[in-house]
């Protein structure tokens, strides 16, 4: 039977393993000969864009980390937007569950790793590493158990992840800026006051909304405040409906998914998973910054998302997900530790690339996405619905 590679591309396990081919394939150049020789150059490549005095002269590691990836936080921008008004954030009683959830998520993996590491000021700028939950690898792992997880918990690991991508957004603006330079950021709050009033007004013009959009990011680029949260800010900025009755909002989330899921995202991977394990030692990995993480990942997650759920629905406050239990509802909590893109994200921002902790801090990364991917895989499909004969999985 003939598979059309757009339905191939539509499954959204796919970008998962997009992800993880990237990964693997930026670990090889890190560590083979010649090889890594290569990568290095690769990501030193200077680009220039601009004209004179007016140009931005960085190399391609800068144009991944600060521009491709504020499309990518542009894309969340949209996807936010449109689940508040239309989708699953839409009404308090469905997203309350999953948010709680989310934030215990957040504060447990947060407190594992400020514990392990508060002699060290430096180590706990890495705090926030564990905290964010890796959408495409989840779904990826939740697609591969098919019915033996109840739909229900598939919206809440949805929800939940899109509401740890927020958690994330508000982690970055308060947590890693830099000194704030009030001339910059008084254009950029001007354009996005632009912004919105086109909104409003609902103009049916792409062109206008993206150039607006390339001035806010070049004015937060230099203002202090991390320049991807221009992406957040400008997706929250386009309208729903345009006067025209379309839905730009809508057009831009469809033709920007692709490019997001198979450039931006496995470029980003490529450029930040390539540990130099070359002469690392295993005892480098028990050190306080990478066991923090991985326990973070790990065990943080999967305790916090839990036991924040299990208070609520203990004190009748919400109800559990529907055909759900609270082994099945403890196995997706495992796999929410999968945290790769935005953890190697935030660790760059925590250290600037540094191989202060011998990389030890991305490989732990790594280490603990996929151990909390492989055993909430199997715990999932332990305590899961047994699949019945004849029923196809849900994502084929």
């Amino acid at each position: 039977m003939r598979i059309s590679i757009k339905k191939i591309l539509d499954n959204e396990s796919t970008a998962g393993i997009f992800l993880l081919a990237a990964a693997v394939f930026a670990l090889i150049f890190s560590n083979v000969g010649f090889l890594h020789d290569i990568y290095r150059h690769f990501l030193e490549l200077p680009i220039v864009i601009g004209v004179s005095d007016y140009k931005l002269d960085k190399p391609l590691e800068f144009w991944v980390n600060d521009a491709l990836m504020a499309i990518f936080f542009f894309s969340i921008g949209l996807e936010l937007k449109r689940e508040r008004i239309e989708g699953q954030l839409r009404h308090f009683s469905q997203v309350f569950l999953p948010s709680f959830a989310a934030i215990g998520g957040v504060i447990f993996p947060a407190v594992i790793f400020a514990v392990i590491n508060f002699s060290d000021s430096h180590a706990l700028r890495g705090w926030a590493i564990p905290t964010a939950t890796d959408i495409a690898f989840a779904v990826g792992v939740m697609a591969l158990l098919g019915r033996r997880i109840p739909t229900s918990l598939k919206i809440f690991v949805l929800t939940l992840a899109i509401m740890d991508d927020l958690c994330a957004i508000v982690i970055i603006a308060l947590f890693y800026s830099t000194a704030l330079n009030f001339t910059y950021l008084g254009l950029a709050f001007v354009c996005f006051l632009v912004l919105l009033l086109m909104c409003k007004l609902k103009i049916p013009q792409k062109i206008p909304f993206v150039i607006m959009s390339i001035l806010l990011w070049i004015f937060v680029l230099h203002s202090g405040i991390h320049a991807t949260i221009a992406g957040v800010a400008a997706g929250f900025c386009i309208p729903i409906n345009t006067s025209r009755g379309n839905s730009m909002l809508k057009e831009m989330e469809s033709s920007l998914g692709y490019f997001v899921n198979y450039v931006v995202l496995p470029l980003f991977a490529f450029a930040n998973a390539g540990v130099d394990m070359r002469g690392m030692q295993i005892s480098y990995l028990f050190g306080p910054v990478p066991l923090g993480v991985m326990l973070g990942l790990f065990l943080g997650k999967q305790l916090g998302i839990f036991t924040f759920s299990w208070f609520l629905i203990k004190m009748n406050i919400v109800g559990m997900p529907d055909r759900a239990n609270f082994k099945q509802l403890y196995a997706v909590a495992i796999i929410c530790g999968i945290g790769f893109t935005m953890a190697l994200f935030v660790d760059n921002l925590s250290y600037g690339g540094s191989d202060l902790y011998h990389h030890t801090d991305k490989l732990a990364i790594l280490l603990g996405s996929i151990i909390s991917g492989v055993v909430g895989y199997f715990v999932a499909k332990a305590v899961g619905n047994k699949p019945k004969k004849g029923i196809k999985n849900e994502y084929n």
